[in-house]
């Protein structure tokens, strides 16, 4: 689980296929020296299990699903991603819970200055846009962003402050390209509970209909 902070903006110095499994070396030297074998690392919002430790290199490994479900089967060596070790029981929760499982990808549609922040429209699909709340949060490349107000008809909204700006690779954000969301878990939660509630006038025989017995 993670918050949505980014800790570093990490570099890719390689990508290799082999065997099917796509294996990253990410040069992170704020974040490597925290890290053990088997730890989750959010990359660009994926949650990664780290493989292989080498000085300020670490290893993960990206299998076939997550190339197919993600923006990372577009990643090459020489860009830059957002880098967030997993949550500790003892660290602050300064975003929102961020599990690392993409729900899908969005493109970015316009990109509005306003002063020294910007504000960012993306187009997402249906079943994303459907699972916002006005002013609730979503990870955005793995950065918690709060929501714009709705209504959420074809995009959503984020403004992006100085400060997000500074410490994340935003600041080169332009129309056209391509991030990976996941919407807040709690949202998720609400609107599920809401779905399976009863409808009103619901009767016994209606109960026990649905296999339901005394």
């Amino acid at each position: 689980m993670f918050t949505g902070i980014v800790r570093e903006v990490g570099e890719i110095e390689a990508a290799r296929r082999s065997a099917g499994v796509t294996a990253l070396q990410i040069n992170a030297p704020a974040t490597t020296p925290g890290l053990e074998i088997g730890d989750s690392v959010a990359v660009n919002g994926v949650c990664l299990t780290v493989t292989k430790l080498d000085g300020p290199v670490f290893r993960v490994d990206l299998s076939p699903e997550t190339l197919r479900t993600t923006t990372a089967g577009g990643w090459r060596s020489g860009d830059r991603v957002h880098l967030e070790p997993s949550l500790r029981a003892s660290d602050s929760l300064g975003g929102h819970f961020v599990l690392g499982h993409v729900d899908d990808v969005g493109r970015v549609n316009r990109v509005k200055r306003l002063g020294g922040a910007r504000q960012v429209t993306l187009t997402a699909t249906p079943g994303v846009l459907a699972q916002l709340l006005p002013k609730g949060s979503i990870s955005v490349d793995g950065v918690s962003l709060t929501l714009d107000s709705g209504p959420f008809g074809r995009s959503f909204t984020v403004t992006l402050i100085p400060q997000t700006l500074r410490e994340t690779r935003f600041a080169s954000l332009k129309p056209g390209d391509v991030v990976n969301l996941e919407v807040d878990v709690l949202a998720k939660a609400a609107r599920s509970a809401a779905d399976a509630a009863p409808p009103a006038g619901l009767k016994l025989q209606d109960i026990l209909s649905r296999g339901w017995r005394r």
